[in-house]
């Protein structure tokens, strides 16, 4: 499967789904049809057996620049509405889809852009990436990038990067959480490809299981959270996977997945 419009290609590398934004002249702008895009193809890509894994990444010297802002001047209210509807779309069927989806950062991830890297279950970026949330510059705060960021980076960062504008090193990005590993430029694809096929090496339900066990979790107190994961632990415990892999390591032999 291969899917191209003029600034997204979304295309199924054996167990990888791979989502390549493709405005680089541009920057890599999430404008409405690039974001309805790729939630489209995060779709597509969860509707596929074979795919296990999806990357999303971009041509060119910047991940994403952030919204387009040409979008957003002299519009009514209502069109301004529909544009972060879009985004929120976007961000919530990265979450929904079952798949674990893996950013790979290369060059700037500004505002929205940045609250993709920050929505995405794994991002893995070059040592001279960048990451920023400047709206509060152009009298547009990151409100929405704000979400996602909080949730990784924490309160006070978060409110750093939202009140400054400040762009942050790859290495400070890790550190703070925004990232899961930082890797040199000419080692990016190679890395991130390797942590995707690793991941695609297990249960697809089990894994689908975790991911959205983890962010059903994350937003509880301890004891409610306790509760709802000692549930699911017993129900996966039930599925034919968990049955083989429990079998598979008490005999020493390799597990033979059913994705069921």
């Amino acid at each position: 499967m291969s899917e191209t419009t003029d600034r997204v290609t979304v295309e199924v590398d054996g167990p990888l789904g791979v989502i390549t934004l493709r405005d680089a002249r541009r920057r890599n702008p999430l404008s409405s049809s690039t974001m309805k895009a790729v939630t489209a193809g995060l779709r597509r890509l969860d509707e596929d057996a074979e795919v296990r894994v999806i990357v999303i990444r971009a041509e060119g010297p910047a991940f994403s620049a952030g919204h387009d802002l040409g979008e957003l001047v002299e519009r009514t209210l209502e069109d301004e509405r529909a544009i972060f509807a879009t985004c929120t779309e976007l961000m919530q069927t990265v979450h929904d889809v079952r798949q674990p989806v893996i950013a790979e950062v290369a060059g700037m991830a500004f505002a929205a852009g940045c609250q993709l890297v920050a929505t995405c279950d794994l991002a893995v970026a070059g040592r001279s990436a960048k990451f920023s949330t400047p709206g509060v510059r152009i009298g547009l705060f990151c409100s929405t990038p704000m979400v996602a960021l909080t949730r990784a980076v924490g309160r006070k960062r978060a409110m750093h990067m939202l009140l400054t504008g400040e762009a942050i090193d790859a290495e400070t990005a890790a550190d703070w959480g925004l990232l899961s590993g930082v890797v040199d430029d000419a080692e990016l694809a190679t890395t991130v490809r390797e942590l995707a096929l690793n991941i695609a090496g297990s249960s697809a339900r089990t894994v689908s299981i975790g991911k959205q066990a983890f962010y059903k979790q994350i937003e509880l107190d301890e004891a409610s959270a306790y509760v709802e994961m000692s549930e699911t632990m017993a129900t996966n415990a039930m599925t034919c996977d968990a049955q083989e892999g429990m079998s598979a390591f008490l005999a020493k032999r390799d597990p033979v997945w059913t994705d069921s």
